[in-house]
């Protein structure tokens, strides 16, 4: 039969599929002719059965239905032979062209030539053998065809449940099954020609099955569909491939299940392909071949022997209605305009809407309200529950309301979706019209000669730097060729930027470029002495660092490390080196750093490269000859970034600092006229590779009469000028400075006298305003944001406000709510950028501090006594010196004692590692010579072998350590076994050896102080220390004390027991 133009009205998902089926073995519905009955019959009998696939017949009637296909002609052509009839239906099946589907060879074409047609799936035979010639057939009249239909009753079907979303009658679905028993039942359907089956959509989206074991699992409304056409739809690859099919459905009727005849087995789902959705009904069996098909339950009786689902199903048939009712007609004109909105938006949509309104059966819409709700159902992508309550609503008006609020949830989704894009590309299209605008701008400009592009200009900047500079000519090589990469770059890319910023530091370096020094040696002395009491040492070294320069008219950078305990003035002194010498001051601290990349700069690749330290220093002073302060050296960190100390070498070498490389830069730069200076606080930590490129300057502590000197001349006026009592008659005497010294602050450094000098005149401030009160010193009324505005003018403007963020009151609940409220309410603070004066203090206040009332300024004393014993302690007990890790010596007793026990040693005290073994080196003397300090009667006599000995330093809190208290340990150790006391007054430091010998140590300046501030009489210092003692110690200091210089511990325990009797016995055995 033809199939006109009606067959290009099927959708593009089903000539695909059998377009993809041409090439494999396929089962299809075969199509059923125009023929007669009689006809059709002859035909099967005349030739083998097989199947092949056919072409789905339109669902719209056509003329050429309604007459035989030789109807044009005046009577029918005789049969003929064998092959002229296959040469004839070769060449007619030839000249049927089917649209999408050019490459097909329908079955069934093969039989549609000019005499009747021998078989209605026409093709060769199975077997190979000729069919017999059919018999004679009456020319068919057009009363012969019989009305297409679908059988009616159909009780009992194959139950296939779908997934994802149920299906709409009129509406085709691909479905794709696994399961091979529901696979080699639908074959067999097929074969049979029943191709009809239930599709009933799964409650749970989660479930894998193409059978039904539970009723309850589907929903009990599903569709009575057709089969189509099957594909083959193998998985897997090699010996693994599972078997399976693709059906193409069309559903004709919903259907309800009644009972589950037969469970099947659980294997997969029968997953719904998401195809574009036709219109157009596949063709069915004529009346004639619904009348061959046994009733009732013989029609599915062949399904029985396969594992499938099997249901009892009955018909549901939409509930009569008025297609003139004004509620339908309004829903359908609603769900058209919602429509013709979402294909506005959407163009899958707007194909669909095409496709069905082509094969609309009905000429109006209108008049089949019942397919627009099914049609709107199956084109949106609902939820699954609202398109099932669509599938089962049986009523017209409920359906088109329900199919309704899917199609709104669509449109909704389709214009959030439109208006996401609309934003985005008007975004896009206004920095495109901005950047297009800003073009032409630049260009108009350029043209009028009013701005020259961006571009040359940073260009032009770069060039007017460099020749102002005394680049090196390697410098001034790397300069133009990243000035030729920037012209080269646009201004938009990464690496103009990075070129950019390059650029930018290599012409802020100053190339060349120095301040010139003074090297007056007169004014180098006296702007030292402004700033610095003391510290002749350093003073000096600067002095002869002025004077090299000043004979040979330039001098090489230098590296210097001043060494002190905390707040001797190290920092500050570095500034004053900078001032005399008329340079460029720069200062950074190292201390706790752990990155390589802060000295010698990041690679220029990474995000956020900077140079080194020392490169910013120079860009920031602007000169090459810089003083350079490298704060607390001794305290720099190592980390997994690197280790900074030894990036510190190239940089204070005087041998290579001539040409430090950073890494950012990449080029070498001159760091040799940098003057470094370091500081630190103990020597002990810095590295000694680097310890050895330094010149190590000494700055020790200041004594008592230095700080009283420091604090009338530069402590007490700052702290004074800072309290705001500059003019007032506040007088801090020497004698209250001298016991503020002693008493609170014994530190070398100045820091802690500093402040307390601060809390001094800050004490004295608020006890004056106190005393006198408000009406002395008046609170000028700031200007509120509520008070009545003056006339305003250009020369008093109205007093700008900020919003209050004043926080509430530590009061009672309801204090602080009405406080929040009036908050709320609108208090704003006004701001001013006037500077407040300060106030006059009356000529009438005369405040005296004295030793009498330091205690109301500064609190009670924080030392009390300067050495525990005055009178003559009990044998065992002697006094030494030692020095404290603020800087300041101490005063250090010494307490031994023995009781019964083993022979051992006990240290306590908070003593460290190196006291402790002088403490063992003291006892292994005093054992060794037992006999001759007169401890035992014959040499070989055993010694503390049933007593424990227990050493202990009082002020067990404090930390003790060093060698310098080995001869006072040795000396207890003689007095305690001797039991012979020394004598308060004499205290001793030194350290010890095996053999007796007595080793120098250092911080005596400090170690004396403490000796003179507690009213020692006698020192005895190891001989080597004499010329340091002599020297770097005030005389102020060694007044009143007698120092002996020992060698030996021989002689240490001949001064220290004087005048004792066992000093007798010692003249013949411990001779000196």
């Amino acid at each position: 039969m033809v199939f006109a133009g009606s067959l290009r009205a099927n959708s593009v998902s089903c000539a695909k599929q059998l377009r993809l089926s041409h090439s494999r073995a396929l089962y299809t519905t075969a199509p059923r002719s125009s023929q007669s009955l009689g006809t059709q019959i002859a035909a099967r009998l005349a030739s083998p059965r097989h199947f092949s696939t056919s072409l789905v017949t339109p669902a719209r009637s056509s003329p050429l239905l309604s007459s035989p296909r030789w109807s044009g002609n005046n009577k029918p052509t005789p049969p003929a032979p064998s092959e002229p009839e296959n040469d004839a239906a070769e060449s007619n099946s030839k000249s049927v062209k089917f649209d999408g589907a050019d490459d097909e060879s329908p079955a069934g074409s093969s039989a549609q030539s000019s005499s009747p047609p021998s078989s209605s799936s026409g093709g060769d035979s199975s077997d190979g053998s000729d069919p017999p010639p059919p018999p004679p057939q009456p020319t068919p009249t057009p009363s012969s065809i019989a009305k297409q239909s679908v059988p009616e009753v159909y009780p009992q079907v194959l139950a296939l449940p779908i997934a994802r979303r149920p299906l709409f009658p009129g509406f085709y679905k691909a479905v794709v099954v696994r399961n091979p028993a529901v696979v080699a039942a639908i074959k067999e359907m097929m074969k049979r020609g029943q191709p009809y089956l239930g599709a009933f959509l799964l409650k749970d989206e989660n479930t894998d099955s193409d059978v039904i074991t539970d009723i309850n699992s589907v929903h009990p409304v599903g569709v009575f569909a057709q089969i189509t056409s099957v594909f083959a739809a193998n998985s897997g690859t090699g010996d693994d491939k599972e078997e399976g099919l693709t059906a193409v459905l069309y559903p004709h009727r919903r259907i309800k299940i009644t009972e589950l005849i037969k469970a099947g087995e659980h294997t997969s789902t029968a997953k719904v392909q998401e195809e574009t959705q036709t219109v157009t009904p596949p063709p069915t069996p004529t009346e004639g071949d619904v009348a061959n098909i046994p009733q009732g339950p013989v029609q599915t009786s062949f399904l029985h022997k396969h594992t499938i689902s099997i249901v009892q199903v009955d018909n549901l048939v939409t509930q009569p209605y008025n297609k003139d009712d004004q509620y339908i007609r309004a829903f359908m004109s609603e769900i058209v305009s919602v429509f013709k909105d979402i294909a506005q938006l959407n163009p899958l949509f707007r194909d669909q809407i095409t496709n069905f309104s082509i094969n609309q059966v009905a000429s109006n819409v209108f008049d089949e309200p019942d397919k627009l709700a099914d049609f709107a159902a199956a084109v949106s992508s609902g939820e699954v529950g609202e398109l099932q309550e669509v599938l089962e609503s049986l009523v017209v008006d409920d359906r088109l309301r329900k199919a309704l609020l899917v199609l709104k949830k669509e449109l909704i989704n389709a214009q959030l979706q439109s208006k996401l894009s609309r934003d985005v590309d008007s975004k896009i299209a206004k920095r495109q019209r901005e950047y297009y605008l800003m073009e032409q701008l630049k260009g108009i400009k350029k043209e009028l000669g009013m701005e020259s592009d961006g571009k040359d200009k940073l260009i032009e900047k770069f060039k007017e730097r460099a020749a102002s500079l005394k680049m090196p000519e390697g410098v001034r090589k790397v300069f133009d060729e990243e000035l030729n990469k920037l012209m080269g770059l646009e201004p938009a890319a990464s690496e103009a930027n990075v070129t950019r910023n390059y650029l930018e530091w290599l012409t802020q370096i100053p190339w060349g470029q120095h301040t010139p020094e003074n090297y007056s040696i007169t004014h180098a002395q006296t702007v030292l002495d402004e700033d610095h009491y003391g510290l002749k040492d350093v003073k000096d070294r600067i002095l002869e660092f002025l004077a090299v320069g000043k004979l040979r008219g330039t001098v090489q950078g230098k590296i210097i490390c001043l060494v002190g305990p905390p707040g001797v003035g190290k920092t500050s002194i570095g500034k004053s080196i900078a001032r005399a010498l008329n340079r460029q001051f720069f200062r950074f601290s190292v201390g706790g750093l752990t990155d390589v990349a802060e000295i010698k700069g990041h690679r220029r690749t990474y995000v956020g490269a900077l140079p080194g330290k020392i490169i910013q220093a120079l860009k920031r002073v602007g000169t090459e000859n810089p003083l350079v302060l490298i704060d607390e050296v001794d305290k720099i960190g190592r980390g997994i970034n690197g280790d900074p100390a030894s990036a510190l070498l190239e940089m204070l070498d005087p041998e290579q600092n001539n040409g430090f490389l950073d890494h950012y830069m990449d080029v070498p730069v001159d760091l040799s006229r940098v003057l470094f200076v370091c500081t630190a606080n103990n020597l002990d930590t810095i590295p000694a590779p680097l310890l050895d490129r330094m010149e190590v300057l000494e700055v020790s502590g200041y004594v008592s009469e230095e700080k009283c000197v420091i604090a009338e001349k530069y402590l007490g006026p700052q702290a004074k000028e800072a309290s705001g009592l500059k003019n007032a008659d506040i007088v801090l005497e020497p004698s209250t400075v001298d016991v503020l010294i002693k008493y609170y602050c014994r530190e070398s450094g100045v820091r802690n006298l500093k402040k307390h000098i601060d809390k001094i005149y800050r004490k004295a401030a608020l006890k004056l305003i106190l005393d006198l009160g408000e009406t002395v010193f008046p609170e000028p009324v700031p200007a509120t944001a509520t008070s009545t505005p003056a006339p305003s003018s250009a020369a008093d403007p109205q007093p700008k406000t900020v919003e209050s963020q004043e926080p509430p009151a530590n009061e009672p609940t309801e204090i602080a709510s009405e406080e929040s409220t009036h908050n709320e309410s609108g208090d704003r603070k006004t701001v001013t950028t006037q500077e407040r004066k300060p106030l006059q203090i009356p000529d009438d206040i005369h405040v005296r501090i004295t030793p009498e009332n330091l205690k109301d300024y500064v609190g009670p004393p924080v030392y009390h006594k300067d050495r525990m014993y005055v009178s003559p302690p009990p044998p065992g007990v002697s006094t030494g010196l030692g020095y404290l890790g603020n800087g300041s010596g101490a005063v250090m007793p010494v307490e031994a004692t023995s009781m019964p026990g083993k022979g051992g040693l006990q240290l306590t005290g908070k003593l460290g590692e190196v006291i402790r073994e002088s403490a063992q080196i003291g006892l292994s003397w005093v054992k060794a010579h037992a006999y001759e300090l007169g401890i035992t009667k014959t040499p070989e006599e055993q010694f503390l072998t049933d007593r424990d000995i227990h050493v202990h330093m009082p002020e067990g809190s404090i930390g003790k350590e060093g060698p310098s208290a080995g001869t006072a340990i040795l000396s207890a150790f003689v007095s305690l076994f001797t039991k012979t006391k020394i004598h308060p007054d004499i205290a001793m430091t030194g350290e010890i050896s095996l053999v007796g010998q007595v080793l120098p140590v250092g911080g005596l300046k400090e170690k004396i102080l403490a000796a003179h501030r507690a009213g020692i009489k006698t020192i005895l210092a190891p001989a080597a220390n004499r010329a340091d003692i002599e020297e770097n110690v005030p005389e102020s200091v060694k007044t009143g004390i007698r120092f002996v210089y020992v060698e030996d511990v021989r002689e240490v325990l001949h001064e220290v027991f004087r005048g004792q009797d066992i000093v007798e016995r010692w003249k013949d055995t411990l001779s000196l």
